[in-house]
C-alpha cells in the first residue's frame, strides 16, 4: 500500500514535471499533471486521516508541496515569455507570492522569539487557496483547449481579495500572538 508520505512526495516530484511541461508548451500535459497533483492531495489526506498515517514529516511535507506547485504554477502563467494565450496577471502573482513571504517571515519570527507555534489555516485561507487552485486550473484550461471564459477576470479578482484578505488575518494573529505573549512577560 502507498503510504500518505509518498504521496506528498510523488506530488513534490510532479512540480518539475509541471513546469517543463509549461515551459515548452504542452499545456494539457501541464493541466493533466496539476490535476493528478490534486488527486495526490487528496489521497494523502485521506490515507493519513483513514489509516493513522498523520506523521510530523507529513504535516511539515503537505503544505510545502502544495506551497511549491502553486507558486510555479503563479510564476509560469504569468510571464511574457511563454506562449500563452490566457495568463495570470503579474499583480495576481506578486500579491500571492508577497502574502506567503510575509507569511513564512511572520512565522519564522514567532518561532523564533516565541517558541514554537502551530498556525492551523483559517477559513480565509483555505478559500484563498481553494481561489488559487481554480486560478491556476481555469488558466491551464484556457491555453490547453483554446477555450474562452468570460468570467476568469471576475476569478483573478476574487482570488486578489480573499489573498489581501487571509494574509492581513494571519497577520493581525501574529500580532496579537505577540502582544498576548508580551503581556505574560
Amino acid at each position: 500500500m502507498v503510504s500518505a508520505n509518498q504521496l506528498t512526495i510523488l506530488r513534490m516530484a510532479f512540480v518539475p514535471v509541471f513546469v517543463l511541461l509549461v515551459v515548452y508548451n504542452f499545456f494539457a500535459g501541464a493541466l493533466a499533471v496539476f490535476l493528478l497533483a490534486g488527486v495526490t492531495d487528496l489521497l494523502d489526506g485521506f490515507i493519513a486521516r483513514r489509516f493513522g498515517q498523520k506523521t510530523p514529516l507529513g504535516a511539515f511535507l503537505d503544505p510545502i508541496a502544495d506551497k511549491l506547485l502553486l507558486v510555479s504554477s503563479f510564476i509560469l502563467l504569468s510571464l511574457n515569455a511563454l506562449e500563452l494565450s490566457v495568463k495570470i496577471p503579474l499583480w495576481l502573482t506578486i500579491t500571492v507570492i508577497g502574502r506567503d513571504v510575509l507569511l513564512i517571515v511572520s512565522v519564522v519570527i514567532i518561532n523564533l522569539t516565541m517558541g514554537r507555534h502551530l498556525f492551523p489555516p483559517s477559513i480565509y485561507g483555505k478559500a484563498t487557496t481553494a481561489s488559487q487552485l481554480l486560478t491556476v486550473l481555469l488558466v491551464l484550461v484556457t491555453n490547453a483547449l483554446q477555450v474562452n471564459i468570460p468570467f476568469l477576470a471576475i476569478v483573478f479578482y476574487l482570488t486578489f481579495a480573499l489573498t489581501v484578505i487571509s494574509g492581513l488575518q494571519y497577520l493581525v494573529r501574529g500580532i496579537k500572538l505577540f502582544e498576548y505573549n508580551q503581556e505574560e512577560v
